[in-house]
């Protein structure tokens, strides 16, 4: 569904955790929103509207609010709106970049600390995503896919990594709704088996080719795609 007006966003929150504040409870469930790419690039959102949409007062929205301007998911229009700042080709490239450069390290780091138990819960997962995007719930199969890439990385403990993936996640996750749009044409292999066999004989190497495949495959054609529209665009100017 291609959304064009502010009310048709409902966020779906999480479950508040025992001890959270209502500020961090609000910031957890934008964020798993941004991610999931229920906020189009470019749509603007009201402060009220999320606010109504949560259940909770201004204040709280407007504090997570700073935060994901300051994670760089969000951008301000005004004193009362938000929206997904919408990227150009080069900067969805670096993107893509970072992904790779981040995940292929993180998923070296916790190969040697995944058990059986946390490889049959990663089979799960893939298949949860294929019964997702199968039922037509693009949402939830992006944040499975990102559930599958989380529970492969957070096995070791990782202070610095981990939150510098999910910040690149928050940035890209708007966009994934395109990807999966359009995944038959680029995603003719399941690369999360290639991972999950990978892990299996301990293959460094073949995990890593995995995971980079994986990121390419499934959202870095949406940069391609964007860099030969800009090309067209500029070539249509020069005539």
């Amino acid at each position: 569904m291609q959304l064009t007006d502010t009310k048709q966003i409902l966020i779906i929150s999480d479950p508040k955790l025992k001890g959270e504040s209502t500020k961090k409870w609000v910031y957890r469930s934008l964020s798993r929103a941004i991610m999931s790419g229920r906020f189009p690039p470019g749509l603007p959102v009201t402060i009220s509207g999320l606010s109504d949409s949560l259940g909770v007062s201004t204040m709280p929205v407007r504090g997570a609010l700073d935060q994901l301007i300051a994670d760089g998911a969000l951008e301000y229009l005004d004193n009362r709106r938000v929206r997904v700042p919408d990227i150009g080709p080069d900067r969805f490239d670096e993107l893509i970049a970072a992904r790779v450069a981040l995940e292929t390290v993180a998923a070296e780091r916790a190969m040697h600390f995944i058990d059986f138990l946390r490889i049959d819960r990663l089979v799960a997962l893939d298949n949860m995503i294929d019964q997702a995007y199968q039922a037509g719930d693009i949402e939830l199969g992006i944040e499975r896919n990102f559930a599958f890439h989380r529970c492969m990385y957070e096995v070791r403990p990782s202070f610095v990594l981990l939150p510098l993936i999910e910040s690149v996640w928050l940035r890209m996750g708007p966009f994934m709704r395109e990807a999966v749009a359009h995944l038959q044409e680029s995603y003719q292999v399941d690369r999360h088996v290639e991972a999950i066999e990978a892990i299996r004989r301990k293959d460094a190497v073949a995990l890593k080719e995995a995971i980079t495949a994986d990121i390419q495959d499934g959202s870095g054609h949406i940069g391609r795609q964007r860099l030969r529209d800009v090309a067209t665009t500029a070539a249509e100017q020069q005539r």
